[in-house]
């Protein structure tokens, strides 16, 4: 007795439904925007382009620009990267792709002698795909490229937090394509951050306040000691190299 082929063929077009709607659901949950988010982040970008008009950076210091890690940077940035000006445009919650939409408000105007980067940890969280982090990333360099130049970008890796430990593979995904992309452009410096905040075992240090999210002041030590060592062998050269193109571009 032979049976009829329709049940299986059936099955199998089900099953292919059942793949294409997933997938359809997860580019979704990585294109999808948050209204709320977008409206505090715009208000906080709003504040910084009224304080700016009451009263404007000077040109050729470091821009850290970023997420929340930045942010709450903002008490201590200044002594802790003295003798190098500094400029702090974190904005909380942000992503990659917020930076770059932000990027002609909070980056560009200040014509930076480099630029200190610390975003794509809540982008992760937020269902976007490895992929779609580092595309971001490299449309920021691309914009960077095009608004100033040669300017050296130094880019944080994604920190290994309590919070988000389950996402720390797919951060280490992240974390590895940029470092690749340094290796081939003098224009991209990869600092790395996460072997610090890791203990013997590779679980993250005591280095977060109750949310499991964010830094307390150990934390912050460790980056002020990592960033410090990478960016300040450079800091004078790159400030030559600043105002040089500020009097290139000077009519």
């Amino acid at each position: 007795m032979t049976t009829s082929p329709l049940p299986r063929l059936v099955l199998h077009l089900v099953s292919c439904l059942i793949v294409l709607a997933t997938c359809v659901v997860r580019v979704g949950a990585q294109t999808a925007t948050d209204p709320t988010l977008e409206r505090s982040l715009a208000a906080e970008v709003d504040r910084f382009v009224e304080a700016d008009k009451t009263s404007p950076p000077g040109a050729c210091r470091v821009l850290f620009v970023g997420s929340s890690s930045i942010v709450k940077w903002k008490e201590t940035l200044a002594s802790d990267m003295a003798p190098m000006p500094v400029i702090n445009r974190g904005f909380g919650g942000s992503h990659v792709e917020y930076v770059n939409r932000w990027f002609d408000q909070i980056v560009a105007p200040y014509r930076p002698r480099a630029i200190v980067f610390y975003a794509g940890e809540n982008d992760i969280d937020a269902g976007k795909s490895v992929d779609r982090v580092v595309s971001d990333f490299d449309e920021f360099m691309d914009r960077k490229t095009k608004a100033l130049g040669d300017t050296p970008v130094y880019f944080i890796s994604l920190k290994p937090s309590k919070l988000r430990l389950t996402q720390f593979p797919l951060q280490t995904l992240v974390n590895n394509a940029i470092r690749e992309s340094a290796a081939k452009r003098s224009d991209l410096h990869y600092i790395d951050v996460v072997s610090a905040m890791l203990d013997e075992t590779g679980k993250p240090k005591g280095l977060f306040v109750e949310d499991g999210l964010h830094m307390n002041a150990a934390g912050y030590k460790i980056w002020t000691r990592i960033v410090r060592a990478t960016v300040l062998p450079h800091a004078d050269a790159e400030e030559k190299s600043c105002h040089a193109r500020l009097a290139m571009s000077s009519p």
